[in-house]
């Protein structure tokens, strides 16, 4: 007899997942922080590596919620996050940063990778600390507040 195989799970079984696992809300919204952070960087191709990396040192955090939070820089999501991130970090670092557009890029060369670079990897530790701020409360209380709405089904109300 065959063993049929497996299938792979969906984001919305990850995520029911994630909320029924009996980590703390704080681990969960950890978790999420982190990976949020991770995939706001843009080292782009080592967002996954860098979330295993992550998930062996961090010992009291949500494995799970790291890697579903990395998937903020899904490529439909891409070109806006880069954008936010050369923005903020041309913003804080002055105006020798010439704003983005087909100007810009068309006499590109590869010196120029650098000094956008630069920019783009301020900018995006600046964005990426702030959503990892803004996704931590937002995880918790969602975790904390179905945990309490199951909790009270589960009682009957008492």
């Amino acid at each position: 007899m065959e063993n049929a195989p497996q299938k792979r799970p969906t984001l919305k079984a990850r995520f029911l997942n994630l909320w029924k696992s009996h980590s703390s809300p704080h681990e969960i919204a950890l978790g999420m922080a982190i990976g949020v952070f991770i995939g706001i960087t843009p080292f782009y191709g080592f967002h996954f590596i860098t979330a295993i990396i992550m998930a062996f040192i961090m010992k009291r955090v949500n494995k799970l919620a790291i890697f579903l939070g990395i998937n903020i820089s899904l490529p439909p999501t891409i070109p806006f996050i880069t954008w936010a991130g050369y923005r903020i970090g041309r913003q804080m670092l002055g105006r020798a940063y010439p704003p983005l557009g087909w100007d810009y890029f068309k006499d590109f060369s590869y010196g120029d990778i650098s000094h956008f670079f630069y920019a783009l990897m301020v900018g995006s530790l600046v964005l990426g600390a702030v959503l990892s701020v803004l996704i931590y409360f937002l995880t918790f209380w969602f975790v904390k507040s179905r945990r309490a709405r199951v909790t009270f089904a589960k009682t009957g109300g008492l």
